[in-house]
């Protein structure tokens, strides 16, 4: 390979790179709530140029070494546990396009780079399409709960709405000491 065309290669993966990383959930949810401090985004940015440094430093990696490291780097830089189950298949790309990179194919890394960024927005449009339905709705919503919540002393039901089952017993949601987990919590069991 010349070294005009490593260059190149090696520019299209850190391109590629970013653009997984950019595309992935964990870490944008992470960089938007500000996991990782005042410079989040910095730090994302650090990141990418973290990741392709790590896999030009070790050439023969495996998966699992990879999700490790970047486990270790939304751990320590922002603060997150990713248990979504994304971890492996960030790690997945980012393996693919090493591959790519070593053996010199900047069309299929061009192709991965482009895949993700695409698939990105598709994802982020239909997201924001989810919020404003639930926006243009959140009147109707609210009077929808009120009316629900509303019961007469009597039990009947208002404004069409229908009243919950009374239950026979005054105390059949009785709380035993085994329901109450160590957090605080309480579990509530229904009666049958």
């Amino acid at each position: 390979m010349m070294a005009g065309a490593g260059e190149d290669a090696r520019a299209l993966f850190s391109v590629g790179v970013h653009a997984a990383l950019d595309a992935w959930p964990a870490l944008q949810i992470a960089v938007e709530n500000g996991f990782g401090g005042v410079h989040s985004q910095e730090k994302a940015e650090w990141l990418g140029g973290a990741v392709v440094d790590y896999f030009i430093s070790n050439a023969d990696l495996q998966l699992d070494e990879v999700e490790d490291f970047l486990g270790e780097l939304m751990t320590n830089e922002f603060d997150t546990v990713v248990e979504d189950g994304s971890l492996p298949q960030v790690s997945q790309q980012l393996q693919t396009m090493f591959h790519h990179f070593q053996r010199g194919d900047e069309a299929a890394l061009r192709e991965m780079a482009s895949h993700i960024t695409q698939k990105k927005y598709k994802v982020t449009a239909t997201a924001h399409r989810g919020v404003r339905e639930t926006d243009e709705h959140e009147d109707d919503v609210d009077s929808v709960e009120e009316m629900e919540v509303t019961d007469t002393t009597d039990g009947a039901a208002t404004a069409g709405v229908c009243s919950q089952p009374e239950p026979s017993e005054p105390n059949t949601q009785t709380i035993k000491e085994e329901d109450i987990v160590e957090d605080g919590w309480t579990i509530v069991r229904r009666k049958k």
